[in-house]
């Protein structure tokens, strides 16, 4: 579809929820593309997704609640509150970071506001992102890896594991009650478990430590630990429809998307220059005869990995985001709510 029928299908019956919903309707301050259509690697028969932002009412300003966000599940549509994004972009999350960077023509609807937030990108990109967006590009590797027939062996999997609970803990003293680096330590050893060559042991010492910071971080942990056991059950399914070759090309797209972050302090979510290398992976050209990676694709990651490695060591990115000013345009924004000044 181009622009102008995708629009076209947003007017029908089954978007209505957009117009209709408690949450949306008028308060929507923005509306794009996203999957596929925004990064540029659609092709005949790829679903349309659409995200998009609005506004909290005056009543959830003043009684401190959010809707968060609504999903449609059927036309894989998700519209974030304002309040949820700003928590999200704050903490440099891949999945909305992205919502900020996507081709002018791809703003389906933008409003005074949404085009405020637009131009105020920047205020939220911060060394997070090395973790945010490299912990995301593990866990594709994971299951890129997962869904060959070529499964990764236990021990190489256990490292995977630890690895994307290290990036994950990197935000855990901004979060929760500080502790040294050295109270809570994570590392491979040989394994106890049967059946296992290597398991993640632990050595914690943690004194007089508020116990619901401690059970926010064990649940985050424990979350990581499950999800790559869930990980092998989807392997046949995905394998059968063909989709390694489309992990492969968003693992790609990943690092470049936070190379750029980097190295050009930009949100660049529709991938022009890259565009044909990454349609090539996605359409099986780095598969062998078995469907399995080559060892060109293997290289080509590599390649990426080492630009990243050294971005990441070169960046002018803040530490954090500019929550200064993020708080102040928050402000700025809800008191125009509660005034009445936004229709």
């Amino acid at each position: 579809m181009n622009i102008k029928q995708i629009k076209e299908t947003l007017k029908s019956k089954e978007y209505d929820f957009l117009r209709t919903d408690q949450n949306l309707g008028s308060n929507i301050i923005l509306l794009t593309l996203g999957g596929s259509y925004a990064y540029g690697m659609n092709k005949e028969g790829s679903d349309l997704d659409v995200r998009g932002i609005a506004l909290n009412s005056k009543e959830d300003i003043l009684l401190r609640t959010d809707f968060e966000q609504v999903v449609n599940v059927d036309t894989d549509t998700t519209v974030y509150s304002f309040h949820k994004i700003i928590q999200l972009l704050s903490s440099n999350n891949p999945n909305t970071v992205e919502i900020l960077g996507c081709k002018p023509e791809h703003y389906l609807h933008v409003s005074e506001i949404g085009r405020e937030l637009l131009n105020h990108r920047k205020m939220f990109l911060s060394k997070l992102c090395i973790h945010t967006f490299g912990g995301y590009a593990e866990s594709q590797l994971r299951r890129l890896e997962n869904k060959a027939t070529r499964l990764v062996g236990q021990a190489q999997n256990e490292a995977y594991i630890l690895k994307t609970i290290n990036n994950a803990a990197y935000e855990f003293k901004k979060r929760y009650y500080p502790h040294d680096d050295s109270a809570v330590k994570l590392y491979i050893d040989k394994a106890v478990q049967e059946g296992y060559d290597s398991e993640i042991f632990m050595d914690v010492n943690l004194n007089h430590y508020p116990l619901r910071d401690w059970a926010g971080m064990w649940n985050e942990m424990k979350s990581i630990v499950s999800s790559y056991h869930k990980i092998g059950k989807r392997n046949e399914k995905a394998i059968s429809h063909d989709k390694l070759g489309k992990h492969m090309a968003h693992l790609i797209r990943l690092y470049m998307m936070c190379i750029d972050l980097l190295e050009k302090e930009e949100i660049i979510t529709y991938r022009t220059e890259e565009h044909d290398l990454l349609m090539s992976i996605r359409n099986g050209e780095y598969l062998d005869d078995s469907r399995q990676p080559t060892a060109e694709f293997y290289d080509l990651l590599n390649e990426y990995e080492k630009k990243f490695e050294y971005a990441k060591n070169q960046t002018s990115l803040p530490d954090f985001p500019d929550h200064k000013r993020i708080n102040e345009y928050k402000m700025y924004v809800n008191e125009r709510i509660v005034k009445g000044e936004v229709s």
